[in-house]
């Protein structure tokens, strides 16, 4: 009898040993699989059940969460801008997410550790939890002008706008764009139908091309270039006389660089101020070689360039590219061959500028604030490079303006404003007609906005060096007079 017992018992023992190691096992292992399985409705329903915080900007809402009258699904998220912001806020799918859905996820759902203290009140009281809201920086009026001018151009672009003070975004619009709101349904089918749709068009309207997508700068980089010539020597200013030949001989090639259209620079001396104005490229192409890589490199450097960058989405690296021989460097320091940049880097080096030298970190979320409007956690200024001295940003700032009043940017001029910008024509690789650039700031004396903007291909049937200033130049121009109310 006490044989059969101690038998039966070990075999209980076992078996419960095999439960438990299988429910370690799918609890530790596979919980994660499981978790994420199409065929498990739970978290699918899960995701519907917590009323999400409200994402804003300028009083503004941009997304919200709504009750409905489906009990599988308590609150559907709606996005009432629709395209205008849908790179800023992203999308809540059935099972993901994007931007800022995404990188404050814990904080709108609310289950970051930053909520514990409200859930603990909630949990007492017997209130539901509910998501945290994310105020942004984003001015609705400089977020409309830029979606409206930047579309009028008919073309694929981006412009990002900062405040060079604090580094505030104030602009985030990359075209084409999608309606949040198709992609944000409790319909797994249709969701994913339309994803797919979208991620197979041509023109990439899921592609946040301000901090995803990097471009060949074209002479918008002048100014990184002029930076470090001026650093190399304080004694350097805007009057400094420049070599600027016709054409320029590329060493250890049978390649001269001429100036657009092989036009003459001025005499073949010229001012420094002049080279820019006139987006000359011989003398800046023959000033990144005397410079030497280095030196070129580390001023981008020192403008941000390489350093991992979150807003909070993360930020595509920003490369002046390896080093190689004369020739190359020619090239790169005119803001072409392998020197790619993203708009948001191009935005940067402008506010760094206009900021005295300063290169302030960029930053989308402005304020948390709990379910109840207590504020969670704020924004701070940080800054995240010296690029220039203050010296030299004005020396810079100076001739920047000079490229608006006199040179290839006056159709950014903004009436009773004095503006500082640089107009860049991109060559690219594909056949494409070039991209268009236009980097700003104003008011060059008390700075309030510095931006970036490209138009993909929009030199296309222009035919001059100014077609940055000719395309681009006016929708920074509108962004510019909605920021400064003018």
């Amino acid at each position: 009898m006490n044989g059969t017992l101690k038998r039966v018992a070990v075999a209980c023992l076992a078996m419960f040993a095999l439960l438990m190691i299988n429910v370690n096992f799918l609890q530790a292992v596979r919980a994660e699989e499981l978790r994420s399985d199409a065929r498990n409705t739970r978290n699918y329903y899960e995701r519907y059940a917590i009323e999400r915080g409200r994402i804003t900007a300028g009083g503004k809402v941009l997304a919200e969460s709504v009750e409905t009258k489906d009990p599988r699904f308590k609150f559907v998220r709606k996005y009432p801008e629709g395209k205008l912001y849908a790179h800023v806020t992203g999308f809540f799918s059935p099972e993901s997410e994007s931007a800022i859905e995404r990188s404050e996820n814990q904080l709108l759902n609310g289950s970051s550790a930053d909520l514990l203290l409200r859930r603990s009140i909630d949990l007492f009281t017997g209130e539901p939890t509910k998501g945290a809201n994310v105020d942004l920086t984003i001015n609705p009026k400089a977020q409309k002008a830029a979606y409206d001018a930047l579309r009028g151009s008919g073309k694929r672009g981006a412009l990002v706008a900062l405040d060079p003070k604090t580094g505030g975004i104030l602009a985030m619009v990359s075209l084409p764009t999608y309606d949040p709101a198709e992609l944000s349904g409790t319909d797994k089918g249709d969701v994913f139908t339309r994803y797919d749709e979208l991620a197979e068009e041509k023109g990439q309207p899921l592609l946040n091309r301000t901090i995803e997508q990097t471009y060949p700068p074209g002479s918008t980089f002048k100014v990184v270039t002029a930076a470090a010539f001026l650093e190399d020597d304080s004694s350097r200013g805007p009057q400094t006389t420049v070599d600027a030949p016709q054409r320029l001989p590329l060493p250890n090639t049978n390649i001269s660089l001429p100036n657009y259209g092989g036009a003459a620079c001025g005499s073949g001396q010229v001012t420094l101020v002049y080279a820019l104005e006139r987006s000359c490229n011989t003398p800046f192409a023959k000033i990144g070689m005397e410079l030497g890589y280095d030196a070129l490199k580390e001023q981008t450097e020192k403008f941000g360039m390489g350093l991992p960058i979150a807003v909070p989405m993360s930020v595509a690296n920003s490369d002046f590219g390896d080093e190689e021989d004369k020739a190359a460097l020619a090239m790169a320091s005119i803001g072409q061959r392998s020197n790619r940049m993203t708009p948001l880097q191009m935005a940067m080096i402008a506010a760094g500028i206009a900021n005295d030298g300063k290169v302030m970190k960029p930053y989308l979320v402005n304020k948390i604030t709990d379910a109840k409007g207590d504020t969670v956690d704020e924004a701070e200024h940080d800054e995240l490079t010296e690029a220039v001295s203050s010296e030299t940003a004005a020396k810079l700032r100076e001739m920047m303006v000079s490229v608006v009043q006199n040179g290839t940017a006056n159709l950014a001029q903004v009436p009773g404003v004095q503006v500082a910008g640089k107009t860049g024509t991109a060559e690219t690789t594909d056949g494409q007609p070039p991209h268009a650039w236009f980097i700003s700031f104003a008011p060059a004396d008390d700075p309030k906005v510095a931006l970036a903007v490209i138009v993909e291909s929009g030199a296309a049937n222009v035919g001059a060096e100014a077609t940055g200033g000719h395309t681009a130049a006016p929708i920074a121009k509108a962004v510019l007079e909605a920021v400064l109310n003018k």
